[in-house]
């Protein structure tokens, strides 16, 4: 999983890419920012019927990099359509579109995994789709060209994966002072393994998978000098989030010279705990070595998909909670829900966002997080006190830039 820091306008390059490759720790936050797509291709489009958008359609996205977004309609059993969306430029995982349909001349389309939407109006000759993209409460410009097969984007090919008894290291690796105050972004963007924005005691998480307050004995700037690293492995192929994570601990020992102990102490934590009526979730139809992806596409919109209990514990922790999560009931099986919510003010520190206080009551507005788990759940969220994991340092030290 990936974790993504800020609600920022340019989230959209990082969000979806996080989404897309579910692979993230923790977590994605996006609002889409895009200037009005460009049409796609000079090449004449082929003859249309404007009643019928069965077909292949692509735009372009400016959203700090241009993203180009090819999306597959065909005809659905009945009348109905079905769609695949894909975004070229961010790896072309093939994202299933929940919905879509046609009303007259508008086309309405919705994604749930990324909390996306489209509406627009086809033109008469069929040939055009003028809409809006929304993917938070700013609709933004998005034109979609209808295209024959030869001027369609090619998908590009799903990575290969590394060798699952694989062993990388970073065979090169650079470290800077990061200027970003984003928040912390991390994850594989082709050969490159890289954390933009993190503190020292985001990396520790990363690599450990730890709270902040399970780490003991840190110097004064573990949590505030931020950092951008950039590494190629040693090795060929993707790496999976276990050897991501070896990578990251390697290095916090080579270039921090990182030197701890565990311990076991009581702490204030929240477990999770199954709710009267057992849980309300739907058993994932993904492959166990496809990955987590925990993704938010706003503060307090989350989609979990191919997670397990563990899995949610450590991506709530790491992204939202104040305190460490527990699994408690360890439920085993892997799932995919989304969860929504209202944020408080003690959430979400780990992303470096602040909520701000609720400034009245909306009848409208999403419940707790508390009740949301056990509404939309069937689980609880319950604060105790558990012995669990710390991480005691013995020592560390800032690394030289390179």
């Amino acid at each position: 999983m990936m974790i993504m820091c800020a609600v920022r306008r340019r989230a959209f390059c990082r969000g979806l890419l996080a989404g897309l490759a579910c692979f993230c720790v923790g977590i994605v936050l996006l609002l889409i920012t895009a200037l009005p797509a460009q049409r796609a291709g000079a090449q004449a489009t082929p003859a249309a019927n404007p009643k019928d958008i069965a077909d292949t359609w692509q735009g372009t996205l400016h959203a700090g990099q241009d993203l180009r977004t090819l999306v597959k309609i065909t005809k659905a059993d009945g009348d109905g359509y079905k769609a695949v969306f894909y975004s070229i430029d961010q790896g072309g995982q093939p994202l299933p579109v929940d919905s879509i349909m046609l009303e007259g001349s508008t086309v309405k389309m919705s994604l749930k995994m990324i909390n996306g939407t489209f509406e627009g109006r086809l033109r008469e000759d069929g040939k055009t789709i003028d809409g809006n993209w929304s993917q938070g409460p700013t609709p933004l410009p998005l034109v979609l060209e209808r295209v024959t097969p030869d001027e369609a984007w090619a998908i590009p090919p799903p990575p290969k994966q590394m060798s699952a008894d694989a062993r990388p290291v970073f065979e090169v690796v650079t470290i800077k002072l990061s200027q970003t105050q984003q928040g912390r972004n991390w994850g594989v963007r082709g050969s490159h393994v890289q954390m933009t924005g993190g503190t020292l005691e985001g990396l520790v998480d990363i690599a450990y998978g730890l709270h902040a307050k399970q780490i003991l004995n840190a110097p004064d700037w573990f949590s505030s000098y931020r950092f951008d690293i950039d590494g190629v492995p040693n090795l060929e192929g993707r790496p999976s989030q276990d050897q991501i994570k070896e990578m990251f601990q390697a290095l916090l020992a080579d270039r921090f010279k990182l030197v701890f102990h565990h311990d076991k102490k009581e702490l204030a934590v929240y477990a999770i705990t199954v709710a009267k009526g057992g849980p309300r979730l739907t058993k994932s139809p993904s492959e166990p070595t496809d990955g987590p992806g925990f993704l938010f596409t706003n503060l307090g919109v989350l989609h979990a998909r191919n997670n397990t209990m563990v899995d949610f514990a450590n991506g709530m922790q790491r992204a939202v909670t104040d305190k460490p999560v527990v699994d408690q009931r360890g439920l085993t099986d892997r799932y995919d829900f989304n969860l929504v919510w209202t944020p408080d003010e003690t959430q979400f520190s780990g992303l470096g966002a602040k909520v701000p206080p609720p400034t009245a009551d909306d009848p409208n507005s999403p419940p707790s997080l508390y009740t949301a788990i056990q509404e939309q759940l069937g689980l609880k969220l319950e604060a105790t006190r558990a012995m669990d994991d710390v991480f005691v340092i013995d020592h560390v030290e800032k690394p030289s830039e390179n």
